[in-house]
């Protein structure tokens, strides 16, 4: 089991996953007072005369990550309700219903170790769940099943790029709690305003990751996020999408003129469901606050929202502390006891991950460092770019590495962006990439055409040999095809050619374009600069 006994007698019960387990439909809804957020205030000092540099940021992040499993945390519910009819996913377990019994979700807790040795954290020996308990309507139960005092993992760290080089951000605790339910506001036609709640994500493994108020600025902030996500995807464990709420943040601020350690009091700004907006909701309340203090007013602990579409927090409620969710051991669920020899298991399976492939890329494959972080970055993007490459032998490996490196961040980020699709939803597969790059090397296709025949691949799916044979894209390479028309360009364009036997090196440049213009874009570009030179000296 990976889980020895919690104490004499007293054994910690696991249930493996489970999908298929007959799910009970409880529509819910939910007449609920819908309360108007607190504006912010009109600002007196101008943004252009804040003593901005006077003051550095203080952050702290909380990342909240469901988990891949295929059932709940505590039931034998499916996971995957993304798509389903709202309150389709739940059972009694997860409804909070009365004398019901949770057991614990083994796959989820091996998810939460893997990401903590991946974290540099240390695992615990001894564990235990608690009750969180606080009266928001998205708990079923009134409190919600967490970890307070004994998590999982602890005292790890990640490092993050900075300005000034690099930054050992350190993490207090890798955790495992359940989601909550979902809660949507609405608005009548009358002026009525209430909400509804979908009890199908309540119950998911959910993985808190706490960070240490170790970050300087909304930069540091973001850069932090895509790195931690990062590792979850290749480590399997989470989707990390933000849009579906899969990797959620809230983020801890103050402020401190630069130099002292006497912080403000620290707000929590939530609701930021990317990246830019955890970027642009930071930047936005450390000069908030700058201003605040500047007026010479006091920061409010409290909790604030950020409402992406005006760009402002707006307060919340005030900041609760731990002993306002009175925690206490839950007593459903029996302690832990984590066998080490276990941990070691799962530290075997363990991937290779970002920072080692960045460095393989690297030295190896001598891609340049900001293009293999941007491909890492993107474990999807990585792994086309490594079967791309598998799939030829033809040339030094370096070359390939960087010819295929250069098509993926240039044309088809460029078109992905454009489309909004991720790559694994392509048309275009890694073999057909490899085999467009052959026919440049052969000299099959010049660079021109093979950036048509791209657009063609992409659009279509169809591999580069049969768009070629199509269109009739063949390069020009024989010599005396060429020479003839270069003779043509040649006495049709006298005075570009008394410029360049002048010094004038840019007439060259005209001249191939003619040739190319006269063939189409099919001669050999390389053949016509040799036969131009040739003739003209």
């Amino acid at each position: 089991m990976g889980l020895g006994q919690a104490r004499a007698g007293h054994c910690a019960k696991l249930h493996f996953e489970r999908v298929g387990a007959r799910c009970y439909t409880h529509p819910i809804g939910l007449r609920a007072t819908y309360f108007a957020l607190m504006t912010t205030r009109t600002a007196s000092v101008p943004a252009e005369k804040l003593p901005l540099d006077d003051f550095e940021a203080v952050i702290g992040l909380e990342v909240h990550s469901q988990l891949n499993t295929q059932s709940k945390m505590f039931c034998g519910c499916a996971t995957g309700y993304i798509d389903s009819e709202p309150n389709t996913h739940v059972c009694p377990v997860c409804l909070g219903m009365p004398g019901v019994l949770p057991v614990i979700n083994r796959k989820a807790v091996e998810f939460t170790i893997m990401t903590g040795l991946a974290l540099n954290c240390t695992i615990a020996s001894h564990t235990k769940f608690d009750r969180k308990n606080y009266p928001y309507p998205d708990l079923m139960k009134g409190y919600q099943i967490s970890q307070y005092d004994m998590p999982l993992c602890s005292a790890g760290w990640l490092i993050v790029e900075t300005e000034d080089g690099v930054r050992k951000a350190r993490l207090n605790r890798v955790h495992l709690e359940e989601d909550t339910a979902k809660l949507s506001h609405l608005h009548g036609n009358g002026g009525d305003r209430w909400s509804r709640v979908d009890v199908n994500r309540a119950g998911t493994p959910l993985m808190e990751i706490v960070g240490e108020p170790d970050l300087r600025s909304a930069e540091e902030a973001r850069q932090y996020l895509m790195k931690l996500r990062t590792i979850l995807q290749y480590l399997g464990v989470s989707t990390g999408n933000m849009e579906e709420g899969s990797f959620r943040c809230d983020a801890n601020i103050s402020i401190r003129p630069r130099g002292s350690t006497e912080l403000q009091a620290k707000v929590e700004v939530k609701n930021m469901n990317s990246f830019r907006s955890v970027y642009r909701a930071l930047e936005f309340e450390f000069k908030r606050q700058v201003r605040t203090v500047s007026e010479g007013l006091p920061v409010h602990q409290e909790t604030r929202g950020w409402v992406d579409d005006k760009g402002v927090t707006v307060s919340q409620r005030s900041k609760e502390y731990a002993h306002d969710y009175r925690y206490f051991p839950e007593p459903d669920l029996p302690a832990m006891k984590i066998d080490p020899a276990w941990v070691d298991e799962i530290r075997t399976r363990l991937p290779e991950l970002p920072e080692a492939r960045i460095d393989r890329f690297t030295s190896e494959l001598g891609i340049q460092p900001k293009d293999a972080d941007t491909l890492v970055n993107n474990k999807a993007m990585a792994d086309f770019f490594e079967e791309s490459l598998a799939f030829s032998n033809n040339g030094k490996l370096e070359n390939r590495a960087k010819a295929v490196g250069s098509w993926m961040l240039g044309d088809f980020l460029g078109l992905l962006n454009a489309s909004g699709d991720d790559i694994r939803q392509s048309r275009v597969s890694p073999k057909a990439l490899s085999q467009l790059i052959d026919l440049i090397n052969d000299n099959t296709l010049s660079g021109k055409m093979a950036k048509e025949v791209f657009q063609e691949m992409y659009g279509t799916g169809k591999a580069p040999s049969v768009i070629v044979k199509e269109k009739g894209l063949t390069q020009i390479t024989n010599m005396d095809e060429l020479s003839a028309v270069v003779d043509e360009v040649v006495s049709q364009n006298p005075q570009a050619v008394e410029d360049f036997v002048s010094g004038k090196a840019q007439a060259l440049g005209f001249l191939v374009g003619q040739v190319m213009k006269a063939t189409r874009g099919k001669a050999n570009p390389a053949k016509v600069n040799q036969l131009l030179k040739e003739r003209m000296n």
